[in-house]
């Protein structure tokens, strides 16, 4: 009797020690610690700075709260992003989009529904009805609150480029086709693009070429197998990049310009037009920590424009874009509700997504907000490019779907592989086509 109430109170003792011990761990001493997975481009205008006024500022003002902040950008952060969806847990506050690429995570539901906790603070209304749209993430749940709405392809002009050829901005592809020699002549690429990467082309050009194919709903119709990738309108699209590369539109040349070197390339001049998402006309404006742009804001930045590309023979809607909810942060699904920890990831996940850093993201041309309450627009306080980005939204056109919104994994993989194979002249339209009906089906 008295060896096994020996061993009890032994085992009693080591459990004592082990939650005490967890307990420690995970509020070092009184504080809770919060794992965060950020996305953020080190080299973009106001990075730096945002570490000051969007991080540091939450610490101070939660000092019962310490932020343990891995940030990564570009493909390492889907890369480690993947990792922790494959282990089934995901840190305690992490960024995410609404599907494509963070579709496991929605899908194994792995983020926590937010809706609740939004309901409770009386939060909804704050937000614009359509970032607050179950059914427009793909868990079909509130997963992330969403900094707004974005368009994945915008065509960036540089207007005085074209007046020194003595051009003007085409409505038509022909038109565009036609500037292609004039504009080498004087020693200009057409079209910049950061077609290494492998999501640039899928996400900022071939999303809105099917979308002007194939309508508001080929995504949609897709899934519900009315369509498949090998129908007629998605072979058109692919044949349409092809047709880019083979009228030299698209230099081949884009298939080796990094996505950290199109931006300033373009700010040089080295090209006419550069095609990329709204987001990235922040990466031209001033850094407030240096005072510099790599487009100046006094005069270059009035020579910029942002439009959709021009009219494609065929198409079946004229002006189109590629539209989709944007990106925010999320709670793991991991922590208990009610708990302090719960408590603390959601006053992050609040402040990441209120007030004061949407304004900030609005100011520094990071995005344009999803609240519709307390974030200014003020254009005496905006440079030339963040004015004339929200006045493309006004012109964007009818929005259709983005790929890698839609569809995720291979199905992405196989798209954006495949055009670049294509550019190369290793591919037929008809085979990537076919490699994308046969990702489709294998995760079906």
């Amino acid at each position: 009797m008295k060896k096994t109430i020996a061993i009890l109170l032994a085992t009693m003792m080591f459990i004592c020690v082990i939650v005490v011990g967890c307990s420690k761990e995970a509020t070092t001493e009184g504080k809770i610690v919060l794992k965060v997975l950020d996305y953020q481009d080190s080299t973009a205008p106001n990075a730096f700075d945002d570490n000051q006024y969007v991080w540091e500022a939450f610490e101070n003002a939660n000092p019962d709260i310490i932020l343990q902040r891995e940030v990564l950008f570009n493909e390492p952060f889907h890369q480690k992003t993947a990792a922790y969806a494959a282990s089934g847990k995901m840190p305690d506050v992490f960024y995410t989009w609404p599907g494509g690429r963070s579709t496991a995570i929605h899908e194994q539901k792995l983020a926590k529904d937010l809706l609740p906790l939004l309901k409770k603070d009386g939060l909804v209304e704050n937000y614009s009805a359509v970032t607050m749209d179950p059914a427009n993430q793909a868990g079909g749940y509130i997963a992330e609150i969403p900094f707004g709405v974005t368009s994945s392809h915008v065509l960036y002009v540089n207007t005085d480029i074209l007046k020194e050829c003595g051009l003007g901005i085409p409505k038509t592809y022909e038109e565009l086709k036609a500037q292609v020699p004039v504009l080498k002549a004087k020693g200009y690429e057409t079209i910049l693009m950061a077609n290494m990467d492998d999501w640039v082309m899928q996400s900022c050009l071939f999303s809105m070429v099917v979308g002007r194919f194939g309508g508001v709903n080929w995504a949609k119709d897709i899934k519900a197998g009315k369509a498949s990738f090998n129908d007629d309108f998605m072979v058109y699209s692919v044949k349409f990049i092809q047709t880019l590369y083979n009228d030299g539109v698209l230099a081949k040349s884009t298939l080796a310009t990094s996505y950290g070197d199109v931006v300033g390339l373009f700010a040089t001049g080295k090209g006419a037009y550069m095609i990329d998402g709204d987001w990235r006309s922040g990466a031209f404006i001033t850094d407030q920590s240096t005072g510099s742009a790599l487009i100046p804001p006094a005069k270059q930045q009035s020579s910029i424009e942002m439009t959709v590309f021009p009219a494609i023979p065929v198409e079946v809607i004229n002006g189109s874009n590629s539209t989709v909810l944007g990106v925010g942060y999320a709670m793991s699904s991991a922590i208990e509700t009610g708990s302090a920890k719960e408590e603390a990831a959601w006053r992050l996940i609040k402040w990441l997504s209120g007030v004061e850093v949407q304004q900030r993201r609005l100011d520094t041309g990071a995005a344009f907000p999803s609240l519709v309450t307390g974030v200014k627009l003020d254009p005496s306080k905006m440079e030339p490019l963040m004015i004339k980005r929200t006045e493309f939204y006004q012109k964007a056109g009818t929005p259709t779907p983005v790929f890698d919104g839609e569809f995720g994994g291979d199905i992405q993989i196989a798209c954006n592989m495949g055009l670049q194979q294509m550019g190369l002249g290793k591919k037929a339209p008809k085979d990537v086509c076919a490699d994308m009906q046969k990702a489709w089906e294998a995760s079906k």
